[in-house]
C-alpha cells in the first residue's frame, strides 16, 4: 500500500475485520484511540465498532479477514484493478459509500481522523 493511504472511519455491522500486518506499519484508529501496528502484529476490529487506519510506511501489506466472510461484493465494488502507472493514489470515498449502500459489508461514518499528510 502506499505511503499515507487512509480508510474513512467505518463499521462492519455484520463482521469483525481482523487485519495482519504482513509489512510495514499501520495507525489503526479504533473507537478514536490510535494504536501503531507493525509486521507481524494483529488489531481486530469487532462488529459495529467504528475504526479507520493509516498507512505509515511505503509498501506496507496487510491481510484483511472478515468472520463471517461475506463481504466480497462490497470490496470488488469498492476496488479497481491496479494499472500499470498504479493510479492516482487518490481514495475514492464516494465509490466507497456507494458500493457499501448497494453491497452491504461496510457503513461509512466520516471521513479519515488523521491530520493530512
Amino acid at each position: 500500500m502506499a505511503l499515507n493511504k487512509v480508510t474513512p472511519v467505518h463499521t462492519h455491522p455484520d463482521s469483525d475485520e481482523t487485519l495482519y500486518i504482513l509489512a510495514g506499519e499501520i495507525l489503526m484508529n479504533m473507537d478514536g484511540t490510535e494504536h501503531h501496528v507493525a509486521a507481524g502484529g494483529v488489531t481486530i476490529a469487532p462488529r459495529g465498532v467504528p475504526h479507520a487506519f493509516k498507512v505509515l510506511q511505503e509498501g506496507t501489506r496487510v491481510l484483511c479477514l472478515h468472520t463471517p466472510g461475506g463481504a466480497q461484493a462490497f470490496y470488488f465494488g469498492a476496488s479497481e484493478p491496479l494499472s500499470g502507472d498504479l493510479g492516482t493514489g487518490v481514495v475514492d470515498f464516494e465509490r466507497i459509500r456507494e458500493s457499501g449502500r448497494l453491497n452491504g459489508g461496510i457503513e461509512i461514518l466520516g471521513p479519515p481522523p488523521f491530520p493530512a499528510a
